[in-house]
C-alpha cells in the first residue's frame, strides 16, 4: 500500500489563556513526540505557542485526523494536568473542544511546514513570546 497523508492540526488551549510556555511547552513538546512515535505517525513541524499548537503530522490511512487530534489532545492533558497543578486550578479542561484540521493536498507540505514554522513572526504575535 502507498500512501502520503499529512495533516495541519490546530488546538486551542481553554479560553485561549496564554499556559503553554516554560516547562510545560517542552513538556508538551515531548509527550507529542511520544505519542506519534507510539502510533507510527511522523512529526513535520510542530510549534507551541503559549495558547495553541500548530502540528504537521504524516500519518497512515487507518489514523483519521480527528482520531489523532483526540488522541494528542486527551493524552497531553491527562499528563499536563496531572504534573503541573496550577493547569488544574486555572482551567476546568486543558483544551478546548474544538481543533482546526487541514489536509495536504491543494497546499503543498513545504506551504504548510513553512506557515507552522514562521507562527513567531505573525504581526499580531510580536511581543506575546516574552
Amino acid at each position: 500500500m502507498a500512501y502520503s497523508l499529512g495533516y495541519h492540526l490546530v488546538w486551542c488551549s481553554k479560553y485561549r489563556r496564554p499556559v503553554l510556555a516554560g516547562p510545560v511547552a517542552e513538556r508538551l513538546r515531548e509527550l507529542i513526540e511520544q505519542k506519534t512515535v507510539e502510533h507510527g505517525w511522523s512529526i513535520v513541524a510542530l510549534e507551541v505557542m503559549p495558547d495553541q499548537v500548530h502540528l504537521f503530522v504524516r500519518a497512515d490511512p487507518t489514523a483519521s485526523p480527528s482520531y489523532i487530534a483526540n488522541q494528542l489532545k486527551g493524552f497531553t492533558s491527562k499528563v499536563l494536568r496531572d504534573e503541573f497543578p496550577h493547569l488544574r486550578s486555572r482551567l476546568p479542561t486543558l483544551w478546548s473542544r474544538s481543533y482546526f484540521v487541514g489536509s495536504v493536498g491543494t497546499v503543498s507540505a513545504a506551504t504548510i511546514q513553512g506557515y507552522t514554522e514562521t507562527q513567531w513572526e505573525r504581526p499580531w504575535r510580536k511581543g506575546a513570546a516574552s
